[in-house]
C-alpha cells in the first residue's frame, strides 16, 4: 500500500476527476453510488497518503476519497483507450484523459467518500513505522494482551497496515513463534520484534511489494512487485530455513495461512 500511495502521489497530484463510472454498486460504502458519481466530478486530487490497509486521496473540497483494496483489489492509472477490464468495479475519469480504475476479482474492495477520514480509519493502531512508534510502544501494546501473537499483530485496531506476508515474515526475523502468547515476550524480544517489523516493511517498500503467483498485487502502472524472492518463510512450506535448513511448516493461525520455522520458532512460552 506504501508503493502504491507513492505512486498515485506522483501520478495523480493535480489531475481532476471528469466522472465516475460505478459497475458494481456494493464496491461503493459510503455515500450511496449515485451520489459519488454525480457529486465527485469537479474535485481535485491534492495529495495521496496511506492510513493502515486504506489508500488517502485528499481532494478539493476539502474531502476524502479513501480505498481498500482487500484480498483481490488493485488499482492502476491507464490512459482512455485501455483495453477493458471485465473485473473493473469503479472507474475513475480523469479530465486529462487518463482513468484510475479499481479491480476487484473478489468483490471485496471498498471506497468512501468521506468529509473527515477519521469517520473511517479513526479506529486504527499506530503505524509500525511511524516515527513516534518506539520498541517501549511495541512492549506496552503487546503486554496488554494474552492472545497469540500473530492475530494480535494482524489486527488493525491493535498496529495498522501488517498482512500475512510481512508477519510471518517479521515473526521469523525475531525467531518467534505464530503462537507465542504475546504478554510472554521479554522486553529484548519485543525489541527483536520491533526491528524485525521495520526490517521487512522497509525491505518490501524498497522492493516495491510482493507479488506471488497469483499475481494478484500489482503496482498502479500494472508493474508486480519484486519483493517474493526476499521472502524467507513466507508460501516455503517443505523449503529447508535459510537459517537453520530445517523444512518450512505450514498451518493455520487465526484462519490465516501461517508459515515458520519449527527450529528458529520454537514454541517457548503458551
Amino acid at each position: 500500500m506504501e508503493t502504491l500511495a507513492g505512486d498515485l502521489r506522483r501520478l495523480l497530484r493535480g489531475a481532476e476527476f471528469s466522472s465516475v463510472e460505478i459497475l458494481w454498486s456494493r464496491t461503493v460504502a459510503m455515500p450511496a453510488a449515485d451520489e459519488l458519481a454525480s457529486q465527485l466530478p469537479g474535485r481535485r486530487i491534492l495529495d495521496v497518503g496511506r492510513r493502515g490497509k486504506f489508500l488517502i486521496l485528499s481532494l478539493s473540497g476539502p474531502s476524502y476519497l479513501l480505498i481498500h483494496l482487500r484480498m483481490s483489489g488493485q488499482l492502476r492509472v491507464e490512459h482512455g483507450n485501455c483495453p477493458p477490464d471485465r473485473h473493473a468495479r469503479v472507474v475513475f475519469h480523469l479530465v486529462d484523459g487518463r482513468q484510475l480504475i479499481f479491480s476487484d476479482t473478489r468483490k471485496f474492495g471498498r471506497v468512501y467518500w468521506v468529509d473527515d477520514p477519521d469517520l473511517v480509519v479513526g479506529d486504527l493502531g499506530p503505524e509500525p513505522l511511524a516515527p513516534d512508534f518506539t520498541p517501549e510502544a511495541l512492549a506496552a501494546l503487546l503486554s496488554r494482551h494474552r492472545g497469540a501473537i500473530k492475530p494480535l499483530l494482524l489486527n488493525q485496531r491493535v498496529l495498522a497496515g501488517l498482512g500475512n506476508i510481512y508477519t510471518d515474515e517479521a515473526l521469523f526475523v525475531a525467531g518467534l513463534h505464530p503462537l507465542r502468547k504475546a504478554n510472554t515476550l521479554s522486553l529484548a524480544e519485543s525489541e527483536h520484534l520491533y526491528a524485525a517489523i521495520r526490517q521487512v516493511l522497509l525491505q518490501a517498500i524498497d522492493n516495491r511489494g510482493t507479488t506471488l503467483a497469483d499475481a494478484r498485487y500489482r503496482d498502479a502502472e500494472g508493474r508486480p512487485g519484486l519483493n517474493v524472492g526476499s521472502l524467507r518463510v513466507y508460501h516455503r512450506a517443505g523449503e529447508p530455513c535459510p537459517r537453520c535448513g530445517t523444512l518450512i511448516e505450514r498451518t493455520v493461525v487465526g484462519g490465516r495461512g501461517t508459515h515458520f520455522c519449527p527450529c528458529c520458532q520454537s514454541l517457548v512460552d503458551g
